[in-house]
């Protein structure tokens, strides 16, 4: 490891401890500005709700309510599929190019899927774009079973383990998709330090998560991330969606200098989580540094 790359190693996990320490002191308030002056005027909050706002320079939350509660993840699991993808890209282990097989058990997951049959396959370069604008499930477990020696469960371990080196210290998967699992859970915290992470992890990689269309086998598919279109600077991450965790998204914006991340979740429909992501955005990127 050189010397330049551990040091970048060490500043962004100092940034990403620092938004742990923000988000345990601050518990369930608001800082900032209060949850009236951005959260009422969209709609009523819920009792799922959760959101933070983060400086992605150095590491201050500059807004948060429930940072700390533990959520479902939903299709937010996805971006930990991807960190996990790309570690193997950068490590050598697999290539842009190399054809993940679709297995019976991947093939069957439901949907929002691509529609694979087993015994597909699908390049690597192509699963990490249909996981961004699809959110397909059938293409998260084959990444999985792929990754994780032919395993979803020892593939969602290695996750759970990436998740603590990364400072996620209450989120826990149990699969690579988001679909509903009662032990599969995070933090709007969490969510943040994750989305820091692959930033700043892999920026050769990040462009991966503003994309809103793919094209598969001559089919172009579009995405539903309509806070890219929304938010001035919003130039990537995830959407996701369960019934159990109502509509969740993280969201990155660069801006005039700016740079922040942010987390909404549980909220009611995605026109009020989107509205909402845009609202807090407006209201705290100029806040950052």
């Amino acid at each position: 490891m050189t010397g330049l790359f551990a040091g970048a190693l060490r500043h962004c996990r100092i940034l990403l401890m620092s938004v742990l320490v923000a988000a345990a002191v601050s518990g369930c308030a608001s800082t900032g500005g209060s949850i009236e002056d951005v959260v009422a005027p969209i709609a009523p909050t819920t009792e799922k709700y959760a959101a933070i706002v983060v400086d992605a320079k150095t590491g201050k939350m500059l807004y948060g309510a429930n940072v700390n509660e533990l959520r479902y993840p939903a299709s937010l699991t996805k971006m930990m599929t991807l960190y996990m993808l790309f570690e193997a890209m950068d490590e050598g282990r697999i290539s842009r190019n190399d054809l993940i097989p679709i297995s019976k058990n991947a093939a069957a997951r439901p949907p929002s899927k691509l529609g694979l049959k087993p015994g597909q396959t699908i390049p690597v370069d192509t699963a990490i774009r249909v996981l961004v604008v699809k959110s397909a499930n059938d293409v998260a477990t084959a990444t999985a079973e792929f990754l994780g020696g032919g395993s979803e469960a020892r593939f969602a371990q290695m996750m759970t383990a990436k998740a603590r080196a990364l400072g996620m210290k209450r989120t826990v998967f149990k699969n690579a998709s988001g679909l509903p699992d009662s032990e599969q859970v995070t933090t709007a915290t969490d969510m943040a330090i994750l989305s820091i992470a692959l930033r700043r992890t892999f920026p050769h990689y990040y462009a991966y998560f503003g994309q809103k269309e793919v094209t598969v086998a001559g089919r172009t598919i579009k995405g539903h991330n309509k806070a890219l279109d929304m938010i001035p600077g919003a130039d990537g991450l995830k959407t996701g969606y369960t019934r159990a965790s109502g509509f969740n998204l993280a969201t990155s914006v660069r801006h005039q200098g700016k740079s922040v991340v942010g987390v909404v979740m549980g909220e009611n429909t995605s026109a009020i989580r989107n509205a909402r992501m845009a609202a807090l955005m407006s209201a705290y990127v100029k806040k950052a540094k």
